[in-house]
């Protein structure tokens, strides 16, 4: 077996007629999930965005939501929002899944969406320890009471706390269904509520929602089959996994993959169709002795379909440190392409290059990345 490379791709973003023939003729393939046929293999990854008031996401969110799916997402998977648990919520201004006003305003950002052309699909999410004594009303919580440092934070959730988070996540399913969603994903990465039950580093639990791998999945399975059993069968539900926790980026669920297996098998069965592996470079190598990266090994040993991403489109390598990169030109994507011929993983997942230029798709699609608008850190401070 080769060597794989860990450089980041080229830079070089200039395509020729075989180049363009090629990004068309597999990023551009439909893909079917369930009831739902994508037009294309690319998707919008989910990015935080305070932009909501009060939780309710107005017409500003919708148009931005609505350009991406103009400019050529098959899918776009919204911001993280909140689950109607009051302890789900640790930042201010982020969009809330719940309630009427706020289920409104989501119901035309979908709307908007479909007239594009596009699919949407909330990101539900319940930031567990992310929560802070900033954060008005009641505490943070997440399986043992301990922050992403091993520190106490919060407190250890009850088996009733964990019943009304399970009922929670499946309520937000069903009203994502309910108002025109076209599926939805469930967070479970980067140290937030789902993933700390995953990770032994924040799971001392030792009740039947802890200890071995297929005990620390248990949360997350019984939120998956919940939400399965709240929608539609052919209604898509995807979970977000990671290895790297925000601000813990050497972090690891699994050091090989039959560990990563013990954690996923009880997932699929529950009912979750697609895996979305974040990493922070999708060209990296997942585990020893093998290039795939862990959306490859997800599709392995899961047997369902997977979407990639990390740094698609980007130049520059972004490490998450406050005053590091905070811009980056654009790359190409022809090892991306490589991967996604060997049908490594399903979907691409766009999230910097794609908040940047709303038209990257389209553009990726066409051999125009050439063309594509830079990532820039200020650019988040407005929904453009």
């Amino acid at each position: 077996m080769a060597t794989p490379s860990t450089d980041a791709p080229s830079t070089d973003t200039r395509s020729g007629p075989e180049g363009h023939s090629r990004a068309a003729r597999l990023l551009g393939r439909p893909f079917t999930l369930g009831d739902l046929t994508l037009r294309n293999r690319i998707a919008m990854a989910a990015v935080t965005r305070r932009f909501s008031p009060g939780g309710v996401p107005g017409e500003d969110v919708a148009a931005y939501y609505a350009r991406r799916a103009a400019g050529g997402a098959g899918l776009v998977i919204t911001e993280g929002t909140y689950i109607g648990r009051e302890a789900a919520a640790a930042y201010t201004r982020v969009p809330h899944f719940h309630g009427d006003e706020a289920l409104a305003g989501w119901a035309r950002v979908a709307d908007r969406v479909h007239a594009a052309g596009g699919r949407i699909m909330p990101q539900l999410w319940h930031t567990g320890v992310a929560r802070t004594e900033a954060s008005p009303g009641v505490p943070a919580e997440g399986p043992s009471g301990v922050d992403l440092d091993g520190r106490p934070h919060g407190g250890a959730m009850t088996l009733d706390d964990i019943d009304d988070v399970v009922r929670s996540f499946a309520e937000a399913a069903a009203a994502a269904e309910r108002i025109g969603f076209d599926g939805v994903e469930l967070h479970g990465a980067h140290g937030y509520l789902i993933d700390t039950f995953l990770w032994h580093g924040t799971n001392t639990r030792a009740d039947a929602y802890g200890g071995d791998f297929a005990s620390r999945a248990r949360f997350a399975a019984e939120i998956a089959a919940a939400v399965r059993a709240a929608v539609s069968p052919g209604f898509p539900v995807l979970f977000r996994l990671s290895q790297w926790k925000t601000d813990h980026y050497d972090a690891r669920l699994a050091e090989r993959p039959e560990e990563l297996e013990e954690l996923l098998t009880p997932l699929a069965a529950a009912g979750v169709d697609a895996f979305h592996a974040s990493t922070r470079r999708y060209w990296l190598p997942e585990f020893e002795g093998s290039d795939l990266n862990l959306a490859g090994w997800v599709k392995k040993l899961t047997g369902r379909p997977s979407i990639t991403v990390g740094s698609v489109g980007l130049a520059q390598q972004f490490d998450g440190a406050p005053g590091r990169t905070q811009r980056s030109g654009v790359s190409g994507i022809a090892p991306l392409l490589d991967r996604l011929e060997r049908d490594e993983f399903d979907l691409v997942a766009v999230a910097r290059a794609i908040v940047a230029d709303p038209e990257w798709p389209a553009k990726a699609l066409t051999g125009r990345l050439d063309e594509a608008v830079p990532y820039d850190a200020s650019l988040l401070d407005a929904l453009v």
